[in-house]
């Protein structure tokens, strides 16, 4: 019991185990405010996500780290409008949650109908259309893309993807995680 510090909880006043506890809030609370104002910089509602599968080798690999964006900044010379034939979009299928990393291959809209996108990995045969909500041929640049990618950091989500495919993990993780601010001395 002494080897991951449990004694030291035994001596610990009330108000200093408080302390810690109201400690361990602040950082959790920190990292909540940074991933909801990171949101709103991006106008995204999951600013940055990890590539779980194969299907965009080689321009990513499983367990990369991408950072999203989607307001309309104009970074070319001349500025184009809108997402391009080429982009890399990350999109969720109404009624899935799991976020999908694919490059646009076609997109069109007319003078009173929405930006429609068709999109395919880079390592697939087939487009996406067979992803897409039941009758869809499209998607809906507006309801369904939540960024386009602007930068990545290869790897490192391999910890995002151990995490969630061994919960217990995720659970230890945390466990030790708390002990540590809780017995952990100022």
């Amino acid at each position: 019991m002494d080897a991951l510090g449990l004694s030291e909880l035994r001596h610990l006043k009330p108000r200093q185990l408080l302390s810690q506890v109201l400690n361990f809030a602040l950082i959790l609370s920190t990292a909540f405010m940074l991933w909801k104002g990171l949101s709103v910089a991006t106008d995204s509602p999951s600013p940055i996500v990890v590539v779980l599968s194969g299907s965009m080798e080689p321009a990513f690999q499983r367990g990369d780290l991408l950072f999203l964006w989607n307001r309309n900044l104009e970074f070319d010379n001349p500025p184009t409008p809108g997402t391009q034939v080429g982009e890399i979009v990350v999109y969720n299928v109404i009624g899935k949650d799991i976020p999908i990393v694919h490059r646009v291959v076609r997109k069109h809209q007319g003078p009173k109908t929405p930006l429609h996108l068709l999109t395919k990995g880079d390592n697939n045969n087939a487009d996406d259309t067979e992803l897409y909500a039941r009758g869809r041929w499209y998607l809906d640049r507006e309801k369904e893309v939540i960024g386009s990618v602007v930068g990545y950091v290869p790897f490192v989500g391999y910890v995002t993807i151990m995490l969630s495919e061994h919960p217990w993990m995720k659970k230890a993780l945390l466990g030790i995680m708390g002990l540590l601010v809780i017995v952990q001395r100022e």
